[in-house]
C-alpha cells in the first residue's frame, strides 16, 4: 500500500515544488476547497477525472513492474 507521501512523490509534486511543504499544503487546501464548495457537477467531474488519471498511472506502474520483474524502480 502506498502512503500518502508516496503518492505526492509519485505524482512528481515534490520535484515540481522543490519540496516546498507550504506550497504543497496550499495546493491540497485548494483541491479540498474545490471539492467542498463545488455543489454542482464540477466537483464530481473533478473527482472522476482525477480518479481515472490515478487508475491509469497505477496500471502503467503495474505493467512496468510486470515487464521488468519489479526491479527497475528508483
Amino acid at each position: 500500500m502506498i502512503e500518502l507521501g508516496g503518492l505526492v512523490q509519485k505524482a512528481g509534486l515534490v520535484d515540481l515544488t522543490d519540496d516546498d511543504r507550504a506550497t504543497l499544503l496550499g495546493a491540497f487546501l485548494d483541491i479540498a476547497g474545490q471539492l467542498r464548495d463545488g455543489r454542482n457537477t464540477a466537483s464530481g467531474d473533478l473527482k472522476i477525472r482525477w480518479r481515472r488519471a490515478g487508475l491509469h498511472a497505477f496500471d502503467r506502474d503495474r505493467e512496468h513492474d510486470r515487464t521488468t520483474d519489479g526491479n527497475d524502480h528508483d
